[in-house]
């Protein structure tokens, strides 16, 4: 059993590599844009930093569509190491131009990578976990997009300071480097990723679907022995007999994946709108309107990384102890009623460590809920046939809600300030409440096709 689970560890740690790249790729030019921004000249030009920090997310739409059919046609893992190039190839393309066009262009190739990450890493770490070790499997992902996000901030903190000198100022240098380090560190995790990738299985139940049930056999046993490997075969060769009229795209128009796919789009947009995202990704400005100088801006940014990471973790301890359901509506309710004193605070003025450690507090929340057990909930709710291009389109319409969070938060700033966009996050998190309440079973202990049954009526 230890080396079963050394087996499981691995692999699923290898295929968490894709969120780690998502999480630096995503956060890196957060830091990045207090010296990018003057060398394209775009500070004055509220929509072109918009597009310089979302730009990302076209990649991130395209790479989520293409990644759920092809997963399923050519398999998770070659997926995988097709994200893994596309991570290598935009964070030393990025780096090199002189051109806001180019810019562009390889930031929409890592979104390539990151839509594909965020999409096959869950589903091939649920489709090899066991059912009572499923979420902190698939929560691993999340917690090594929160260990990029805070490697992100770690880089641009030591690079900006290695460039400024602790100044509050920017030089010509500065301007000039900066930016291109934080952006050229990628690379290394990259490299690494694209290696490891050659070396885990495929997923057993994609192997099982295509009928190669000898090797998907060999990796189940790997993972958790003769008889697990019976059981699942068994039961997923119960569920895939049975038979769907269409398959591909088509499939989804099936009558009895509507409440599912409602399900799966509902919470994707959600965990977007929840609206934790733009205090990552517009740190700056968030600590500049409460009252911080330039100087302390980017290790403020650490501690919300550290923050991030703490906090996964405990989701990661509890998320198959208290179920899905329980961790959800913590964040919800959590991020409503924390919004609710920040957009206030924002009202009246308030600065300093009290507005720090409120976002803190928000950081949190989500980290410990929303975050990671969206990503779990996602991974274990869609049928077999179908589960890749149903997690395809529920993170399309994720990452289409994440692109118009970030693409309209410094044009909602400049028109109604902080405390109106965070008592808007506010009500979109109770009415995230209310839907999850109403709509969600809860998926804890069960096994994929157990969950299958249940939720599209199959017996």
């Amino acid at each position: 059993m230890k080396q079963t689970s050394i087996y499981l560890w691995l692999i699923c740690l290898v295929s968490a590599m894709g969120g780690l790249l998502f999480g630096y790729d995503w956060v890196v030019v957060g830091g990045a844009k207090i010296f990018y921004e003057p060398f394209f000249q775009i500070e004055a030009d509220a929509a072109m930093r918009g597009w310089a920090m979302s730009s990302a997310l076209v990649g991130c739409l395209v790479g989520a569509l293409l990644s759920g059919s092809w997963s399923d046609r050519y398999g998770r893992r070659r997926m995988l190491i097709v994200s893994a190039w596309l991570f290598l190839i935009s964070a030393i393309g990025t780096g090199i131009v002189d051109s806001f066009l180019w810019f562009v262009i390889y930031r929409i190739v890592g979104g390539l990578g990151i839509g594909i990450a965020s999409n096959v890493s869950p589903v091939y770490i649920a489709e090899v976990s066991p059912a009572h070790v499923r979420g902190k499997f698939v929560s691993i992902n999340q917690l090594t997009i929160v260990l990029g996000i805070l490697l992100a901030q770690i880089a641009n903190w030591l690079i900006g300071e290695h460039f400024t000198a602790g100044s509050s100022t920017l030089t010509p240098y500065s301007i000039e480097w900066a930016w291109r380090w934080m952006i050229w560190a990628e690379t290394i995790p990259a490299a690494l990723f694209l290696l490891l990738a050659f070396f885990i299985p495929e997923s057993p139940r994609w192997l099982l679907v295509q009928h190669k049930q000898e090797r998907a056999q060999t990796i189940l046993m790997k993972i958790g022995g003769t008889s697990y490997a019976d059981e699942t075969i068994s039961s997923l060769q119960q569920i895939t007999s049975q038979k769907v009229e269409t398959e591909g795209w088509s499939a989804l128009r099936n009558r009895r994946f509507r409440k599912v796919l409602l399900i799966g789009i509902v919470l994707a947009i959600f965990q977007q709108w929840c609206g934790i995202n733009v205090i990552f990704n517009y740190a700056h400005e968030i600590f500049s309107a409460a009252g911080y100088a330039v100087s302390d801006i980017l290790m403020n940014i650490v501690v919300t990384g550290v923050t991030n990471v703490v906090f996964t973790l405990v989701a990661i301890y509890t998320v198959d102890r208290w179920g899905r359901r329980a961790l959800l509506f913590v964040g919800s309710i959590g991020l409503a009623i924390i919004y609710l004193i920040l957009g206030t605070c924002y009202q009246i003025g308030a600065s300093g460590i009290f507005m720090l450690l409120l976002i803190v507090a928000a950081i949190a929340c989500y980290a410990m809920s929303l975050a990671p057990i969206v990503w779990v909930v996602l991974s274990e709710i869609f049928p077999v046939r179908i589960r890749g291009i149903a997690m395809a389109l529920s993170t399309f319409f994720l990452w289409v809600a994440s692109f118009l969070l970030t693409y309209t938060f410094p044009i909602l700033n400049e028109a109604i300030g902080a405390a109106g966009i965070f008592w808007i996050y506010g009500a979109i998190c109770l009415a995230g409440f209310l839907f999850i309440r109403k709509q969600l079973p809860e998926t804890k202990g069960k096994t994929l096709e157990e969950l299958e049954s249940e939720l599209t009526g199959n017996s």
